[in-house]
């Protein structure tokens, strides 16, 4: 497991499970929000994200955390892991209203608390039928890379926890 991308719905917690990860095994860590993001809320162009990512990708080891659909299979051409965090809608819902407030080293501001961004909220609304599929696909694609899908927060935990035992 050197080059490894975290996926998952908005809100499965990918940035919680991508520090954990970094922290049991010392792999660098990236987040495509903070590539693409900046402070102000704009976005960079698709040409600077993909520059910021290219870089990245340069790398030996990597930890990447983050969906961008218009990157993934680059992504997937040169990652030998992956961990989906394919999570219920109602998990992720509860995740976006519990770090609202709260200052995240994978996003350059902090979400208000009180404020809805209802296209967003569409946008994990939906991740199920319309982008869920697409990541599917995608995963099917590269059965040479290890794949780990896990359906809910426990297991990921435990396999956490696992590897922290093993790394000790």
């Amino acid at each position: 497991m050197q080059k490894v991308l975290v996926i998952g719905c908005p809100g499965s917690g990918k940035s919680t499970f991508s520090r954990a990860l970094n922290k049991i095994t010392g792999i660098p860590l990236f987040y495509l929000d903070m590539l693409y993001w900046n402070a102000d809320k704009t976005v960079v162009t698709g040409e600077v994200f993909r520059q910021r990512l290219e870089e990245v990708l340069k790398n030996d080891r990597w930890i990447i955390d983050g969906n961008y659909a218009s990157t993934l299979e680059l992504r997937l051409k040169e990652c030998d892991r992956v961990f989906f965090l394919d999570y219920p809608l109602e998990v992720c819902l509860s995740g976006i209203e519990a770090r609202k407030g709260k200052e995240r080293p994978d996003m350059p501001w902090i979400e208000p608390e009180g404020e809805e961004d209802e296209e967003f909220i569409e946008f994990i609304k939906n991740f199920e039928h319309d982008s869920r599929p697409q990541i599917v696909e995608l995963l099917n694609q590269h059965t040479d890379i290890e794949i780990t899908v896990f359906n809910c927060r426990g297991d990921a935990d435990k396999y956490l926890e696992k590897i922290a035992c093993k790394e000790r």
